[in-house]
């Protein structure tokens, strides 16, 4: 199977988003037995934000925290995107390569030192996330190589609806790069990560893949946002694995099941280090797509130890001991097909943090410490042509803290997204 994926071009080109997405890819046949293949897309929203002038100090939170009012016309969760995909068959293998280009459709940091809305181009980001390999047949599978979207929570986010709308701005004033969407909100982000990764044959119900990942430094903030000496894992000595298993049935309704994992170990000090400490970060998520006649059901779920709320490992995973913190996060879904081409959307899901003992018994912020992230999400998509849809959205954000303070932000979008 070809793992093509980008929060952006998996959801389109492998269908797992919301229903009726197209992509008609430009194929050029060459020589050798080889094809070029090129594919895209270009989407943009109108985002009106608003909420309080002045919150709560969240540390962890993933609401902008006293934007008051703001517009922005941006790029969603998916960034604008073009890919270039060469595949050919040399002896008894498929081979392939992928290149996959993404940008966003507002400034960079501008000359008044603004990020997002600046008033010029300069340092407007263009993201090459994905640069991979794949060498496989039919009857063993495919081996890929490179840098493509991480297994941990893959399925999670790729079966989020947001993937086709905004979600959380996740600061509206001055935004660069995408949207959160539900990241943050209901599961960590993948991010995408160089790896060596086997999938067993496509076409059978049952599919599996399993990886070695680059590994990452576990994350080294205190409760109150500090960094403190001796509590990051910089040093990691062995690969981070991760793996994903999938089950697809169904004839009249179809159904889609996941489970999926990851594991890493990292130290403080290098291997032979008498005075090094160590952390084993990682988790689980599963979850389910159910299609039953014009109704669409997602549900997901992780837990997750020293990995924070949002990006992987970063800043809250451990506390000013480096004591790892646990986290965990679910997301309820239904899409209604109401017409041919107009679909309904609604959502909810939450992230939350639990505290560690010293946590609970120090007084270095740990009030400000993140509870949950929460967010409430309602869509109407209309599937204009093929390739071109039209989304109004409405979200409703909400992070809290341990000791009960709360930051609050209310977003009204609408746009376009047309994929080729």
């Amino acid at each position: 199977m070809k793992r093509i994926a980008t929060v952006v071009a998996l959801a389109a080109l492998a269908g797992v988003g919301m229903t009726n997405t197209a992509r008609a890819q430009l194929v050029m046949q060459m020589g050798n037995n080889w094809n070029l293949e090129l594919s895209g897309n270009v989407n943009a929203f109108y985002v009106e934000q608003w909420g309080p002038t002045a919150g709560a100090a969240v540390n962890g939170s993933a609401v902008a925290n006293g934007a008051g009012l703001s517009a922005n016309i941006r790029t969603g969760l998916l960034p604008a995107d073009i890919n270039f995909a060469a595949k050919g068959h040399e002896g008894n293998l498929d081979i392939g390569v992928f290149f996959g280009f993404y940008p966003q459709v507002q400034n960079g940091p501008g000359v008044d030192g603004g990020v997002g809305n600046g008033h010029d181009q300069f340092g407007a980001q263009i993201d090459m996330r994905q640069v991979f390999l794949t060498v496989g047949n039919a009857s063993w599978g495919q081996i890929e190589v490179g840098r493509d979207l991480g297994l941990w929570q893959r399925q999670n986010i790729l079966n989020d609806a947001t993937l086709f709308g905004v979600g959380a701005t996740g600061g509206n004033v001055g935004a660069g790069g995408t949207t959160l969407g539900r990241i943050g909100f209901g599961y960590i982000y993948p991010n995408f990560e160089s790896q060596i990764t086997y999938s067993t044959p496509a076409g059978k119900p049952l599919h599996w893949l399993i990886g070695v990942f680059q590994p990452s430094e576990v994350g080294a903030s205190s409760a109150n946002g500090t960094v403190a000496a001796g509590d990051a894992y910089p040093y990691v000595p062995y690969p981070r694995l991760e793996s994903e298993l999938t089950w697809t049935g169904g004839t009249t309704h179809k159904v889609l099941l996941w489970v999926n994992g990851s594991w890493e170990h990292a130290r403080s000090a290098p291997v032979g280090d008498s005075t090094s400490l160590s952390v084993d970060a990682g988790g689980l998520g599963a979850g389910g797509k159910f299609d039953v006649g014009a109704l669409s059901i997602v549900g997901s779920g992780y837990w997750g130890r020293a990995v924070g709320t949002k990006l992987q490992f970063l800043p809250i995973s451990t506390d000013l001991n480096g004591s790892p913190r646990s986290s965990y996060g679910y997301i309820g879904q239904l899409t209604w097909k109401v017409g041919p081409k107009v679909s309904l959307v609604g959502s909810y899901g939450e992230s939350f943090m639990d505290g560690t003992n010293f946590d609970k018994t120090a007084d270095a912020g740990y009030p400000n410490l993140l509870k949950y992230n929460s967010l409430g999400v309602g869509g109407f998509v209309y599937q204009w042509t093929k390739s071109v849809k039209y989304v109004i959205e409405y979200g409703y954000d909400a992070a809290a803290n341990t000791s009960g303070g709360k930051d609050i932000s209310n977003s009204l979008s609408t746009g376009f997204m047309l994929f080729f």
